[in-house]
């Protein structure tokens, strides 16, 4: 069964941080490189953060130097925290491999507002 499961939204203040976690099923995570998507009523999915299994990442100009992706191979989890905050972050964020596939979870909530 395929599952993606984000967890760790929630309402910030500007400058704040947030750690999102994502629970996903082996037959998504394992071996493959994951990545963080978000998106804004009205607007496509944008690609936010990706991480290979060996550990490589890569960030969208927008996030970069302020959030940190990262895998726990063990948990078929994988992570984002997210510093620095600006309400641009407002969204709702999903994780999903890379290239995406067509399974996505309920996503998590990011609120960033004072």
């Amino acid at each position: 069964q395929v599952q993606l499961v984000e967890s760790g939204g929630g309402l910030v203040q500007p400058g704040g941080s947030l750690r999102l976690s994502c629970a996903a099923s082996r037959s998504i995570f394992s071996g493959n490189t994951m990545g963080w998507y978000r998106q804004v009523p009205g607007k496509q999915r944008e690609w936010v953060a990706l991480i290979t299994n060996s550990g490589r990442t890569n960030y969208a100009d927008s996030v970069k130097g302020r959030f940190t992706i990262s895998r726990d191979n063990a948990k078929n989890t994988v992570y984002l925290q997210m510093t620095g905050l600006k309400p641009e972050d407002t969204a709702v964020y999903y994780c999903n491999a890379v290239p995406k596939t067509d399974y996505w979870g309920q996503g998590t909530q990011v609120t960033v507002s004072s």
